[in-house]
């Protein structure tokens, strides 16, 4: 990945909450491929969605870095992120609440949108993206009267209006059954296939890895690995832990177990191999 379109460096962020302070990002290291459809998974509190909002340009971040193509969001003006979020970013988010309007139908919806934007023949424009979308039957319908699974697909049709550049989707099979998240996620997939638009997903679902690029996971605020496929035969390559930019290796619940409960360990390097060992008791560290 040599020119990632989307990039975070030591991205920190804290949030006050009364007299205390809650650490959701912790020096998380991101680099996203154009094109690229990336998956991100973590327990709640991890960090996936303030990641989410600090990619958005909706939160400033604490510290660190966050790189769109040429635009550094986290000193960029007000103005500029206003026109990053306009031209550049579309967004799902989990409901129909935060997607559509409920007094209008889909395709009002849309037209809403896409007269914001001065587009041309927003009615045509409209029914493009709705059938798109497989909804070409459902345009005049509220979003009240259409399934979960519709909604979605018109979330995702409005998130689509301007062209965008990334596509950034939060939990947007949340709310949906095991059928209609599969076919949320083809659909998705099929869109990153014709228009090569770079996605990330946060998601609890597990089926999400079918069908994305790359899976990372997200554990107390960092980075702590990732999993990828092979593009040609469709198999996973297997899960990889991942060292961010300062050297530091997040181990899982098993692999500390595995050490005895010990707490301070050698490196060995060997023939490019690193072996990591418990300090024996009474041995110097």
């Amino acid at each position: 990945m040599t020119n990632p379109i989307l990039e975070c460096q030591q991205l920190t962020h804290v949030y006050r909450v009364g007299d205390s302070e809650v650490i959701a990002l912790q020096g998380l290291d991101l680099a996203v491929d154009r094109g690229e459809m990336v998956g991100v998974i973590g327990q709640s509190g991890s960090g996936k969605s303030t990641l989410l909002r600090a990619l958005s340009g909706l939160l400033q971040p604490t510290g660190g870095s966050v790189r769109f193509d040429d635009l550094q969001l986290g000193s960029a003006s007000t103005h500029s992120l206003d026109q990053y979020r306009r031209d550049d970013v579309g967004f799902v988010w989990q409901t129909s609440a935060e997607n559509l309007l409920p007094n209008l139908t889909a395709e009002m919806n849309l037209r809403l949108l896409l007269d914001f934007h001065s587009t041309e023949n927003s009615i045509k424009r409209a029914h493009e993206l709705l059938d798109r979308v497989g909804l070409t039957d459902r345009r005049t319908h509220l979003p009240a009267e259409l399934s979960g699974g519709e909604q979605q697909r018109v979330a995702l049709a409005m998130a689509l209006a301007n062209n965008p550049r990334l596509l950034l989707a939060d939990e947007p099979t949340g709310a949906l059954d095991a059928e209609s998240s599969a076919d949320m996620f083809e659909l998705m997939g099929q869109i990153q296939r014709e228009d090569g638009l770079t996605q990330i997903i946060v998601s609890h679902d597990g089926e999400l890895a079918r069908y994305v690029d790359r899976v990372i996971r997200i554990r107390d605020g960092r980075v702590s690995s990732e999993n990828r496929w092979d593009s040609g035969t469709g198999e996973e390559r297997g899960e990889a832990l991942v060292i961010d930019s300062i050297g530091r290796l997040q181990l899982t619940r098993e692999q500390r177990d595995a050490l005895g409960g010990i707490d301070r360990v050698t490196a060995e390097v060997d023939e490019g191999a690193i072996t990591i060992r418990p300090v024996e008791e009474g041995r110097s560290s």
